[in-house]
């Protein structure tokens, strides 16, 4: 069970749950209500709250609404359905800690495709009108942070009375197994897995979904679409669709592989994704801006490129490891370092480690695109207000969390390889900078 004790001490555990739970819901309501009702101008949400104190605050706090849960369960209902039955392709997870392997199936971009398809075509024949949900965003932000903890609860009894594998179990901290989690995969019978459901079902749907959704409202209330939406919604949209070309290389991720079922990866994928992944576009709604063609197809291919090298640095990773270092990189045959650890169970084997490519770039090169298609996708807006480009800097603050993270838990699995691979690849993130 050292897993959770090794990734944050109780008192961090402690402080960031608190500020999550304490700061996370307040700021996604006043994010949307920035964005929406005060302009996008922080000042203007600040002289506000200044004026009017908390109980302001409750003011500006919407209720959620019965329109509010029938569009959650209506969209959470149809997810689940298309994740049991569409078909796909039966993929294994990582080995775990414990050595169970898990089953997926593979039918991420079909849901994807079929979620696309019966949006814009309820809204193509008038049976429902996604401005609904944006002139509902509020509520149903405010009804997903309440949803979310109560789902965040129930995970907590399962993981307690009904887990689903041996890779779960207690570090004897309540507050930190509900942080934390639980379970590495719990699921619903055998086959309906909780994770895929909030992380990519749930979660990165919703970015789609949303993205298209503030287009649509612009459209629905200018009667044209600004080349800032489209570019956003574009780029967003691309970046959603690698996501699930992907997704079955996601279940090989920290996401999946490493982090718990618990409070900080279920309550940020079905409350943080919808709301703060998809801020640019929500502020672009009402302020459209006109780049002009040419600007707008450089952002818009810059972005795309930036979304490509951010593919081919993980598919330069996983064509690694499946042919075990039996394949060029770049034209040439990969460096790489045979690294041997040690399992929880005692066992040694073996692991490669990439030397080349965007892998001898630096540890974590594939970061940079990532934080730059976010940029990308962001700068539509231009520069009149900071808070579209919130994002940006939380994406920026929180892959940096994410690298060190990861090297700190490859320092204590691979030892002296791993200093050994430090020296070959030096830097962290950006090369020559960190």
């Amino acid at each position: 069970m050292g897993e959770t004790n090794t990734v944050h001490s109780p008192l961090v555990t402690y402080a960031s749950m608190l500020s999550l739970l304490c700061l996370c819901p307040p700021f996604v309501i006043l994010l949307w209500y920035t964005m929406v009702h005060a302009d996008g101008s922080i000042s203007q949400t600040w002289d506000y709250l200044k004026q009017h104190g908390l109980q302001g605050f409750i003011e500006i706090w919407p209720r959620p609404t019965a329109a509010a849960w029938e569009i959650i369960a209506c969209y959470g209902a149809f997810e689940a359905a298309l994740q049991l039955l569409l078909p796909g392709k039966r993929v294994e997870g990582p080995v775990s800690p414990t050595g169970n392997r898990p089953v997926y199936k593979a039918n991420g971009m079909a849901a994807y495709f079929v979620t696309l398809v019966t949006y814009l075509g309820l809204w193509w024949f008038g049976i429902f009108n996604p401005t609904i949900v944006f002139d509902h965003l509020g509520e149903i932000f405010s009804a997903l942070i309440f949803g979310s903890f109560v789902f965040c609860i129930l995970l907590y009894i399962k993981g307690h009375l009904a887990p689903s594998s041996t890779d779960s179990g207690s570090s004897g901290n309540a507050i930190i197994d509900f942080y934390w989690g639980m379970e590495l995969y719990p699921r619903i019978g055998k086959n309906f897995d909780i994770k895929v459901f909030t992380n990519c079902r749930f979660g990165m749907m919703s970015w789609a979904v949303l993205a298209v959704t503030y287009c649509i409202k612009q459209y629905e209330v200018n009667g044209t679409v600004a080349d800032s939406m489209l570019v956003n919604t574009i780029l967003m949209l691309v970046y959603v669709t690698k996501f699930f070309w992907w997704e079955a290389g996601y279940f090989n991720t920290m996401d999946i592989a490493h982090d718990r079922a618990g409070f900080y990866i279920c309550w940020g994928c079905l409350v943080w994704v919808p709301s703060i992944y998809t801020s640019p576009g929500m502020y672009l709604v009402n302020h459209p801006v006109n780049l002009g063609t040419q600007l707008a197809l450089f952002i818009l291919v810059a972005g795309i490129l930036c979304i490509y090298i951010n593919y081919d640095c993980d598919r330069q990773r996983q064509e690694f490891r499946r042919t075990n270092g039996k394949c060029l990189v770049w034209g040439k045959a990969p460096s790489k370092i045979v690294a041997s650890y040690t399992t929880t169970s005692g066992e040694t084997k073996t692991s490669l480690l990439l030397t080349s490519g965007w892998w001898g770039l630096s540890r974590h090169f594939h970061y940079v695109p990532e934080i730059s298609a976010a940029f990308f996708w962001t700068v539509p807006a231009l520069f009149n207000h900071f808070l579209p480009y919130f994002y940006v800097v939380f994406l920026t603050i929180l892959l940096l969390d994410r690298a060190k993270r990861d090297d700190d838990r490859c320092r204590s699995k691979y030892g002296k390889y791993w200093k050994l691979y430090c020296q070959k690849v030096s830097y962290r993130v950006i090369p020559g900078i960190y």
